[in-house]
């Protein structure tokens, strides 16, 4: 069975509670039983010392012949009823003199252990959790003070004992009252575990559920933000990711759907020629104007794909610039002279080749593309007898080329779409027949690859301007030198060697 990441942090969280809890227990118990331990000792030794000071008062009071026992015995007695103990008085050979518990001592049925009266005399303190040499059947808290003569050797003992099996009820209370605490606290922290697990699990689920709709080709669903941790920063990155993803599905959908249409218009028109000249409706005197007519479509087609192959090369990273400097107002020029006969046939006006020079950092071909697809748009748009314009300035690093030209111009609502692939105005459309709507996408692709920048500017029935910039050549300075015409060259020759 496959776990889930929320069973997995549940069981992991509730695991650690567990055996922390378990942990902190027995260390409670430890403590416990140790403290109830040392307590039971100092009780005991604190009523020892006491029973003793009054042993050694009667001792010396009968000159340390004797010790009265029925002197003793109800101070021996009210002292063991209070704290619950048997207090006792041995001789040196560990015989029991005089006992507190009158009805049932077994002390006098036994002598102590010779180890314990050693150690009592040695060190003048005992103390023994155990039975006693046997003296007890169960285990009991031991602790002896020694009685001394007149010549300050010992002469007796004073014993206490009380039943360890307190300890047992202690602990079982302890132990009671914390598994009951324990278990509530475990209870209120697992509730809030499975629920602190469950709202960061949830947009992990989210995030799976929009995946496996992702994979069924719906990019609608948004995984919710909340908060502004690691979390909802995946979110937040995931959500920016579907975004991409249903743009790209949707570019892709569009992509295919305009490469089929512009693909099946020119194969329509060539089949069918071609099927009407093999046939022979098509009479043989016509024959050449229909094949020029798909020589023609072959001639767009070839263009539409070496245009793809193009935008294939650039996404796919294969395209690497060279930037050099390059004087960007001689490739403009050169270009305009290649539509030399298409300027004069409309008898349109240029402006702005005489402008100053301009140095920029560009791949030489590439900028040569762009340049001649903005030029060729602006030629084939431009109004009967208008004027083409282009203008060059510097903004800081970059400098801003524009190619102008009169006309109808482009509604506002067109321009976002302009660099769309395969996009096309009503007004393209009826001006453009060869145009496939490429030519654009890649001109913006260029300038990207640059690290500038296009946009257009327009204003219906007036004009359409093209603005893009490159980055400005650092060798700008001191590259162009002032020409000097011969006969200017020889008069400050002339003047030259006369100063001379």
């Amino acid at each position: 069975m496959q776990k889930t990441l929320f069973s997995k942090y549940f069981y992991i969280c509730s695991s650690i509670i567990l055996i922390s809890t378990t942990f902190l227990g027995v260390v409670l118990l430890v403590f416990s039983m140790q403290y109830f331990r040392d307590d039971q000792y100092n009780l005991l030794e604190r009523n020892v010392d006491q029973s003793v000071i009054l042993t050694n008062l009667n001792y010396s009071v009968n000159n340390y012949q004797y010790v009265d026992s029925n002197y003793l015995r109800p101070f021996y007695q009210l002292q063991g009823q209070a704290i619950g103990a048997e207090i006792f008085l041995v001789d040196l050979e560990g015989k029991t003199l005089l006992c507190s518990n009158v009805t049932s001592c077994n002390h006098t049925d036994y002598l102590l252990p010779t180890g314990v009266m050693e150690k009592v005399k040695s060190t003048g303190d005992y103390r023994e959790t155990g039975k006693l040499g046997g003296i007890y059947q169960t285990s009991y808290y031991t602790v002896g003070r020694p009685v001394v003569g007149s010549n300050g050797q010992m002469a007796g003992a004073v014993f206490a004992s009380s039943s360890s099996a307190a300890l047992t009820a202690f602990l079982v209370d302890i132990f009671q009252m914390y598994v009951i605490s324990a278990a509530l606290v475990m209870l209120i922290a697992f509730i809030i575990i499975y629920f602190v697990t469950s709202n960061m699990v949830r947009p992990l689920q989210d995030m799976l559920a929009a995946t496996q709709s992702f994979s069924k080709g719906d990019f609608s669903i948004r995984v919710p933000v909340e908060g502004d941790d690691e979390v909802a920063m995946l979110a937040a990155a995931f959500n920016s990711m579907a975004s991409s993803l249903a743009v790209m599905e949707s570019t892709r959908r569009s992509f295919t759907a305009n490469v089929s249409h512009e693909l099946k218009t020119p194969m329509t028109t060539i089949g069918g020629f071609i099927d009407g000249i093999l046939d022979g409706t098509i009479p043989p005197e016509k024959q050449s104007y229909y094949l020029r007519i798909v020589s023609g479509e072959v001639q767009r087609l070839s263009r539409m794909v070496r245009s793809m192959l193009a935008i294939a090369r650039i996404e796919a990273g294969e395209l690497v610039i060279t930037p050099t400097p390059v004087e960007i107002t001689d490739i403009v020029t050169r270009t305009v002279f290649t539509f030399e006969q298409r300027i004069e046939e409309k008898g349109i006006e240029v402006r702005g080749l005489d402008a100053e020079k301009h140095l920029v950092e560009a791949d030489a071909d590439l900028i040569h593309q762009v340049v001649y697809n903005l030029i060729d748009n602006a030629v084939k748009f431009v109004d009967q007898g208008g004027c083409l314009e282009f203008g060059y300035r510097t903004e800081g690093s970059m400098t801003l080329v524009s190619v102008k030209n009169s006309g109808q111009g482009v509604a506002s609502e067109e321009i976002p779409k302009l660099f769309d692939r395969f996009y096309k105005s009503d007004k393209s459309r009826s001006l453009d027949k060869n145009g496939v709507g490429l030519g654009l996408s890649i001109v913006k692709t260029i300038i990207n690859l640059h690290n500038g920048e296009i946009f257009v500017r327009s204003e219906p029935g007036q004009y359409t301007e093209f603005v893009f910039s490159l980055p400005t050549s650092a060798q700008k300075k001191g590259l162009f030198r002032k020409y000097e015409t011969p006969a200017a060259k020889k008069r400050a020759d002339k003047g030259g060697s006369e100063d001379e």
